[in-house]
């Protein structure tokens, strides 16, 4: 068997070794005597699995013991609808920042809970930029303030530590939620400098259907709003997060995941391999003379996701269909945008962006 490169914006690829290890154990988890998408989150095994996965997250994104860790059923659309419900009263403000589609969603999930206030959007101009700080217009009395941090579709990245990046606001009192789904764990970020972090396993954390939360434990004591048990933030942490039957197949794999990447260094060896491979990306589309074209600010430019747009659309078929055959796949972009993108997440290996560059070269020969 021979596997692609896969640049798939989620679910996305896994490490070899990672997908090596749960076919190890998928028949039969140490001496448990069952698989492990078999054995009971209550026994001794699970409980381990869940303790080990917290404790690698908290090493590799350096999380203060005064934030609580949590792994929840769903991805990052479920958190958007639970935040203002754990952390806003009715109808109090909150404030979002709109930098591509994610965004938008967030806005959708959050808009029956709260006073919905856009602070600050880029949509105007096709989700290319973010907003200069100092036209956000943000409010006092807001419950929070919520930005993505990396836009999966636009390709919009909040760059803190780069040279000409956008950094986070600094939003005074208002706690700061960020949605990280695309780019956490890709370099190191300063957890204390949010009020809540939360993320969707499925792109650089594991596989789908599991999501964190890190969340500022003083945070938890806001009473919020009426809601189910199930959807308090409060219990599922004095739960463990397992309220009830938690995802244990994802949360394992997540916790394999974690463990890869503090093997392979942490997040600072990660920081340079991303970079690496998206400016070697990047450099074939701005290399190409118009024939692929990327319209995000270069500021702003995310290294997770890279969109671009082949210069005749009447090509993207031909585009794909070639790279499949050269062993590419995922390249396809959101109907939202069109075009191509590549997803470069932490378990993409440098060679993989190097085959993508190869084929673009070529193709670019075959049909400029």
């Amino acid at each position: 068997m021979s596997r692609a490169y896969n640049f798939s914006p989620g679910p996305s690829t896994l490490p070899e070794s990672v997908l090596h290890q749960v076919r190890d154990t998928l028949l039969e988890y140490g001496n448990a005597g069952a698989s492990i998408v078999e054995i009971s989150h209550r026994g001794p095994e699970f409980l381990d699995i869940a303790a080990r996965a917290e404790a690698d997250l908290r090493a590799l994104l350096s999380i203060p013991d005064d934030y609580a860790v949590l792994f929840l059923p769903g991805g990052a659309t479920t958190q958007q609808a639970l935040l203002p419900l754990n952390f806003a009263a009715p109808g109090q403000r909150a404030d979002y920042v709109l930098t591509g589609h994610w965004g938008q969603v967030a806005t959708k999930q959050a808009r029956p809970y709260v006073d919905l206030n856009i602070a600050a959007s880029s949509e105007a101009g096709g989700y290319r930029s973010i907003p200069p700080a100092s036209e956000w217009r943000l409010s006092a009395d807001a419950a929070y303030v919520h930005v993505t941090a990396s836009e999966t579709i636009h390709g919009v990245e909040f760059r803190p530590a780069a040279p000409g990046g956008h950094p986070f606001p600094d939003t005074g009192d208002v706690p700061l939620f960020a949605d990280f789904s695309s780019s956490i764990a890709s370099e190191p970020i300063d957890v204390s400098r949010f009020g809540a972090i939360y993320a969707g396993a499925q792109k650089n954390l594991g596989p789908v259907g599991i999501g964190v939360v890190i969340v500022r434990r003083e945070l938890l004591e806001r009473a919020g709003q009426p809601r189910a048990d199930i959807f308090d933030y409060r219990l599922q942490l004095a739960a463990e997060s397992m309220l009830n039957t938690p995802p244990t197949w994802n949360w394992y794999v997540a916790g394999l995941t974690f463990r890869w990447m503090l093997d392979e260094g942490g997040v600072e060896v990660f920081a340079r391999r991303n970079e690496a491979k998206a400016k070697a990306l990047y450099a074939a589309v701005d290399a190409s003379g118009g024939f692929y074209r990327n319209d995000v600010d270069p500021a702003v430019r995310s290294r997770m996701n890279v969109p671009f747009l082949l210069s005749d659309p009447a090509l993207d078929d031909a585009f794909l269909a070639r790279a499949h055959d050269a062993g590419l796949i995922g390249l396809k972009g959101h109907r939202v945008v069109g075009g191509m993108r590549a997803s470069i997440y932490n378990a993409m290996p440098l060679q993989g962006v190097e085959a993508l560059v190869a084929f673009m070269h070529d193709f670019q020969r075959r049909h400029g």
